[in-house]
């Protein structure tokens, strides 16, 4: 793919705008919580008023924000921007746990540059915790800089898996699963658990490239390791529909951890190749 020449990153203006905009649209979430119906959509999954109002308060400050850059976005469009920097937006993951009241979910902004995510913002309303992540300058934590020392020291040893991953269990009854398993229902906040040390892996059968994108950077820059087990993000192509391409993934806190996950991430791709020639020979 030939990209545009590189845009410059942002600037500490903008930076300072969509942490003004993150928090508008956090207040507004933490007054819908647990406190709003839901529907759902055509794919099975849930929606409410609350995710099209973030959806759309999102994509019209990033308009202010950075007015030159696409926006593809879960609840708009779905397609890759044409422009050389764009951003990939989540306003609500993890919306079954917010229309229950369960207390987690997560706004997540990354902007791409090249294909790439360059800076990421992940907010957790209900926690009060905002991580940022810059590529090649790092990870914050509501302003305290993360490094890989605090990963490495956790003596944590809980794998998190996705409701459609949790399949891997009965293909393989006979095989001990090395870890202690977690569902947490939120893609984002399954993976960046591993970055700080919460987990040591987590394998997600079918995100889509806005459950990804932030943990995407703030597991890379903290020395993550990260296998796609299907399709690799960083091959999106301008005009690209990924309404409805998934991106599987390992990632684990070490190559160590990721190779013994590794034979559970194949067995998860065959079991949805299986899942997937039944569809289309019925």
């Amino acid at each position: 793919m030939n990209y545009k020449p590189l845009p410059s990153n942002l600037t500490k203006q903008q930076i300072k705008a969509v942490h003004e905009l993150l928090d508008l649209v956090a207040e507004r979430q933490l007054k819908d919580f647990g406190n709003i119906a839901s529907d759902t959509k055509s794919d099975g999954t849930l929606i409410t008023s609350c995710d099209r109002w973030s959806d759309a308060t999102i994509v019209k400050g990033l308009a202010h924000i950075a007015s030159q850059e696409g926006v593809l976005s879960e609840e708009g469009c779905q397609k890759v921007p044409e422009s050389s920097a764009y951003w990939v937006v989540d306003p609500l993951d993890g919306t079954t746990n917010f229309s229950a009241g369960i207390p987690y979910w997560a706004i997540s902004m990354a902007r791409f540059t090249n294909g790439q995510p360059e800076t990421a913002f992940l907010d957790i309303p209900a926690l009060r915790k905002r991580m940022v992540a810059i590529r090649g300058k790092g990870v914050w934590l509501n302003g305290t800089k993360l490094t890989n020392e605090t990963r490495l020291s956790s003596q944590s040893a809980c794998v998190s898996l996705c409701s459609r991953s949790i399949r891997i269990l009965q293909r393989r009854p006979d095989q001990p699963f090395p870890g202690k398993i977690r569902l947490l229902g939120v893609s984002s906040l399954n993976m960046i658990g591993v970055a700080i040390g919460q987990t040591v892996a987590a394998l997600e059968a079918t995100p889509k490239i806005w459950d990804l994108a932030s943990a995407w950077l703030i597991l890379s820059e903290l020395g993550c390791s990260i296998k796609w087990l299907n399709h690799d993000p960083s091959n999106l192509k301008s005009g690209q529909d990924l309404t409805a391409v998934n991106f599987p993934v390992l990632t684990a806190s070490s190559m160590n951890e990721l190779e013994k996950l590794s034979p559970w991430g194949e067995v998860l791709i065959n079991s949805w190749t299986n899942i997937q020639d039944r569809a289309i020979s019925q």
